[in-house]
C-alpha cells in the first residue's frame, strides 16, 4: 500500500517542528555558536508495520530544553546537580562568546576569569538551568495537530489504493 500522502503529512510535522524549535532558540537568545541551531534534523523511518519521526539535536540540546534542576533551585526535571558542579574550565569558551568581561568585585577590582568561570559554575550547580522547552513546546503543538489530520491522510491514501487496486475511479469500469 501506498503511504504518500501519510508520509508528507509526516514531513511537514517534522519540518514545522524543526523550524519552530530553531525559531524558539534565536528568540529565547540561546544561540553562541550555532551548533545546536544546526543539528535540529529528523529521519523518516518506514518498516513494514509502522512510519517513525525521529529527532537529533546535540545532546546538550536536552538539557537546554527540559532543563537541570540546581541544589537549591528545582525544575520538575528528570535532570539534576546532586554532588558535582560542573567544570569551570567548560564555561571559558563559553563567556569569550558570550563577551563577558570586566566584571569587577565590591572593591572595584576586575575579577579573574578563572575566578568568573568559578563563580558561573557554581551559580549553575545551586540554581541550574531553567527549562527553555525549545522543542517540547512545538512538539506538543504540532502533534496534537497531526493527531486530528493524520487519520484522514490516512484515509485518503486508503481510498485511494482501493481505486487503484479495484479501478473504481469514475468513468472507469
Amino acid at each position: 500500500m501506498q503511504l504518500t500522502e501519510v508520509r508528507a503529512q509526516l514531513r511537514r510535522f517534522a519540518r514545522e517542528v524543526i523550524k519552530q524549535a530553531r525559531t524558539n532558540l534565536t528568540r529565547k537568545k540561546k544561540i553562541v555558536t550555532r551548533e545546536l541551531y544546526n543539528s535540529l534534523e529528523y529521519q523518516l523511518n518506514e518498516t513494514p508495520d509502522a512510519i517513525e519521526v525521529d529527532f537529533f539535536m546535540e545532546d546538550y540540546g536536552l538539557y537546554q530544553d527540559k532543563g537541570v534542576s540546581g541544589k537549591k533551585v528545582k525544575y520538575g526535571t528528570p535532570y539534576s546537580y546532586t554532588t558535582k558542579m560542573p567544570p569551570p574550565s567548560a564555561l571559558d569558551k563559553w563567556i569569550v562568546r558570550r563577551n563577558i568581561k570586566g566584571i569587577r568585585d565590591k572593591k572595584g577590582k576586575f575579577i579573574k576569569r578563572k575566578s568568573l568561570q568559578f563563580m558561573i559554575a557554581r551559580s549553575i550547580f545551586m540554581k541550574g538551568i531553567k527549562p527553555t522547552l525549545f522543542f517540547t513546546k512545538p512538539f506538543q503543538r504540532y502533534y496534537e495537530k497531526l493527531r486530528t489530520d493524520l487519520p484522514r491522510q490516512f484515509a485518503g491514501d486508503t481510498e485511494n489504493s482501493w481505486k487503484f487496486l479495484f479501478n473504481t475511479e469514475k468513468g472507469k469500469d
